[in-house]
Order: C-alpha cells, then structure tokens, then sequence
C-alpha cells in the first residue's frame, strides 16, 4: 500500500519550520509532499532544502479545495491512499499505522485521527475533534465540540466510531475515490469543502471512521482566524452551497429554513454590532442566488447517487442553545442513523 503525506502551504514558512521535523520523523518510509500555493513569502525556498521533501509548485492560489486538487491531480496514479495534513499540525508517534489498518475495510472512505488542540492539550480542536456529524439541518459539529464550545479530552470519546465527515485537517483518504467523485468542489474554496465531499461519496454507499488510538494536535486558524469575516463569509456561504448540491428531499423548503436561521444568526451580529459579520451573511446568501442555476446542475449529477448517509437526525441547535446539551455524549444517540 503506498501512502504520501500532502501538506498544502500558502505562505506557511512559519509553520514549516515549527511542524515539518516532527512530521518527518513521525511519517518515515512514506512520502511527504509540500503542494504550494503560489506562496508570497519564502516558503518554496525553505522546502527546496530539504531533500526528504517532494515540492509541488501552483501556479495560483486555488485555494484550499482548488490546491489539493490541482496538487493530486498531479500525481494521480502513484498512490494508494492520500494523507491530507494541514501544515500547522502536530503528530504524534505511530499515528499513520492505525488509520491504514482500518482502511482495511473496503467500504471506508476515508478516516480521521483524533484532533487535539496544540494550545491546550486536554482540550479538543475545533476542525475535527474525534469526528465530525450533521443534523438534519446541515449544521456540523464532532465528538468533543459542538458549535464553539470544546471538550475536555478525558477518554470519553476513544473508541473508533462511524461518522458523517472526517477533516480535512487530517484525513486519509483512498486515491481512487477521491479521484474518482472529482476531488473537492473547487467553487467553496475553502472551509466545509471535507463535508461536501464525505456527503457525496456517503450518497454512494461508502463510510466514514475516526480512529481515536491516532493522534494529532491542531494549532487551528493557521491561515484564517476562527474569527475572520471571510471565514463567515465562505462558512454561511457554503453550507447553502453544500445543501444545494446535496439535500436528499425538497429542497426549496430546506433553504429557506436554513436562511431563516442564518437570517436570526445575522440579526444576533448586528445587535452584538458586529456590522461586518451581518454583512458577510448577506453576501452568502447572495452567492446562493448568482450561483443556483450552477448548484442545480450539480445536484442533477450527483441525482443519481442518493444512498442514505449517516447523520444525527435532530436538531443541534435545539438541542445547544435550548436543552443546554453541551457535550456530544449527551445528545440522543439514537437518532444518529442512516
């Protein structure tokens, strides 16, 4: 089984220098590739200097969806699997093993290691966490974080589980899949383009693991802030986009009961006088509308493929902000199903 390690770095010398020698030490006799974004600063010229690394040099910055695309499609044909690894990220030891031997499974698509906040060990991470779910209204959130609110690792979620997504913080992915359902939608260019594309091959019949006995550590925010008005932009953005694409039902009734939503989410920015953030949600919704006639012929084409995916079939928001139900083990895990 040959595997290669892809770190996608847009003007990340700082994370090189800080992550790269624990990477490489951790991944031995597997390739890493460093797939550049048409990076400003002098990343490329740290990476030509280490000759335990293979360089991908992009003419443009595509993007995080564009970059591993455009990065993959290079060496498409040379590997089995692909380890999609964000370039600020902490490995620990022996963590490639344990994802491999649950690909065993031809039916898993693609897995993930548990993700730990590199700031505060004992917590879990934001992107990831011990595996990622959606409930019925498209909302995501993981073993270990629901919304904003993070846990405290203490083994509660250690055992292998199936879930909706795996991040693309860290995923291990089957190269012929990920080919094969045309990589990561390139038009959400970054944040939620993971789910997209985990929904689309869950339509097709194939799964999605956490192995929590692998470990990493996320830094998080390395090229976005959590708190960034382009990361709400692009977050709002495309969620609609991914519901248009892949909402197994009507689907008129569901975008507007997510724009409803997203509609008192803006309202709470404005009166917390986050203008800017306000704003952002109505460009979203706004993209919606100039890109549908587009969105659609993607639904119709992925039409076909309509296996039902495993999903939390409640309402996290409710279950949040209502029933005060901050940890993902006390949810209703019985209406985690397909």
């Amino acid at each position: 089984m040959s595997l290669a390690v892809v770190i996608l770095n847009y003007n990340g010398r700082h994370h090189l220098e800080s992550y790269l020698e624990n990477i490489i030490s951790n991944s031995l006799g597997y390739d890493i590739i460093i797939a550049d974004n048409f990076s400003t600063d002098d990343s490329v010229s740290l990476i030509k200097k280490d000759q335990r690394l293979q360089l991908i040099e992009l003419t443009e910055n595509f993007g995080f969806a564009g970059g591993y695309n455009e990065a993959l499609n290079k060496i498409q044909g040379k590997y089995d699997y692909y380890l999609l690894l964000n370039s600020d990220i902490e490995v620990s030891e022996n963590w490639i093993a344990p994802l491999l031997e649950s690909m065993e499974d031809k039916k898993i698509a693609a897995c993930q290691p548990k993700i730990k906040s590199l700031e505060q060990k004992d917590l879990f991470e934001h992107a990831g966490a011990s595996g990622g779910f959606i409930d019925k209204n498209y909302f995501p959130f993981c073993r270990g974080r629901i919304f904003s609110e993070l846990e405290k690792d203490e083994g509660q979620y250690d055992s292998a589980q199936f879930i909706t997504w795996t991040s693309g913080a860290a995923m291990l992915i089957r190269a012929e899949l990920f080919h094969k359902a045309d990589g990561f939608d390139a038009d959400f260019f970054a944040h939620m383009e993971e789910i997209d594309l985990c929904i689309r091959l869950g339509h097709q019949g194939y799964q999605f693991k956490v192995i929590p006995e692998s470990v990493v550590y996320h830094l998080g925010g390395g090229t976005l802030p959590y708190n960034s008005p382009k990361k709400i932009y692009l977050n709002f953005r495309n969620s609609l986009f991914m519901i248009a694409k892949n909402h197994k039902g009507l689907l008129i009734p569901m975008l507007f009961k997510r724009m409803c939503i997203d509609g008192i989410a803006a309202y709470k920015f404005l009166f917390e006088g986050k203008l800017v953030f306000f704003w952002k949600v109505f460009l979203a919704h706004l993209a919606l509308y100039k890109n549908f006639r587009i969105l659609l012929k993607k639904r119709a084409k992925l039409n076909a493929d309509r296996a039902p995916i495993l999903k939390y079939h409640g309402n996290i928001l409710g279950s949040f902000f209502i029933e005060r139900r901050k940890a993902f083990s006390e949810l209703n895990k019985r209406l985690i199903k397909r």
